[in-house]
């Protein structure tokens, strides 16, 4: 059974007051894996897990993303969303057919988003892209997308066509790699630079060619983009780490902490860290 670390060292990177971590999953007993989605992770680390390590990591807000493993059944995201409170928002598995009633449901239980992925066990994928974004900008949500980077391109034009806010998951995933000179690094400032999209920066090893501890050709890229737009930046744990199977494997998330904020000028991580998150997923002042 892989073992997780939910403490240790304090990261050196100094948290500003509401730092945020807009990319995690959480888990609680008694609501099974859905069909056509990968399994529970072991230990369905859970909301006093999480705990521990927003104490350990300086984070004071969390954005809990719907897990692949319960594909269109939000209960579990709700539960967990109750559990943690106001410092809690959500983003669901949604489709142009959820109604008006559920999307009040889980706008009222902090869910302030949208997930399309487009990856294997993904519950919604692209396919479904225009009348996700037509039901989450009904509601003032914003959409998170997530797909191989690879196609940026080609699905550059409908990107620009949403109305709601979105966010380019996991770095883009371009998992072909990429590089600061790479046409897709241009298609994202382009895209940024329409008004609506902002970029993430978490997961990076699940794309990196390069590898720990410096993830160097995500490192690389997302330099460039913090630069050329560190209002459009998130940032996220990733946690609890789901497609890390071995303990050996599993990551320091204090270092990974420092590696990928160390990507973003120390004078723009209030607005990656606070700023942005409130801005788009409706945190209080």
């Amino acid at each position: 059974m892989i073992e997780r670390t939910y403490s240790g060292a304090k990261p050196k990177t100094a948290m500003p007051a509401g730092a945020t971590d807009t990319q995690m999953h959480m888990y609680l007993p008694d609501f099974p894996a859905q069909p056509g989605g990968p399994p529970l992770p072991e230990g369905l680390p859970g909301p006093a897990a999480y705990r521990q390590v927003m104490d350990w990591l300086g984070i004071e807000r969390v954005v809990i993303t719907q897990g692949n493993a319960h594909q269109h059944d939000n209960a579990n995201l709700v539960a967990c969303l109750r559990e943690m409170g106001p410092a809690a928002r959500g983003v669901a598995s949604i489709t142009g057919e959820t109604s008006d009633t559920d999307m009040e449901t889980l706008h009222q239980t902090g869910v302030r988003g949208a997930r399309i992925m487009d990856l294997l066990g993904g519950a919604v994928g692209l396919e479904a892209l225009e009348a996700v974004d037509a039901r989450a900008h009904a509601f003032g949500w914003c959409v998170a997308v997530q797909f191989d980077g690879t196609h940026l391109l080609e699905h550059e034009p409908r990107l620009k066509r949403l109305q709601s806010r979105y966010i380019i998951d996991h770095h883009g995933k371009f998992f072909s790699g990429i590089s600061p000179d790479s046409p897709e690094v241009d298609a994202l400032k382009r895209l940024i630079d329409g008004g609506n999209c902002w970029f993430k920066f978490a997961g990076c090893y699940e794309s990196s060619r390069s590898g720990p501890p410096d993830y160097e050709d995500i490192a690389a890229v997302a330099r460039v983009m913090a630069a050329h737009a560190p209002e459009r930046i998130l940032w996220g744990t990733n946690w609890p780490h789901n497609l890390i199977k071995r303990t050996e494997d599993y990551p320091d998330d204090a270092v990974l902490l420092d590696t990928v904020l160390g990507w973003v000028p120390e004078e723009h991580r209030k607005k990656v860290l606070v700023d942005s998150p409130a801005a788009l997923f409706d945190f209080a002042d």
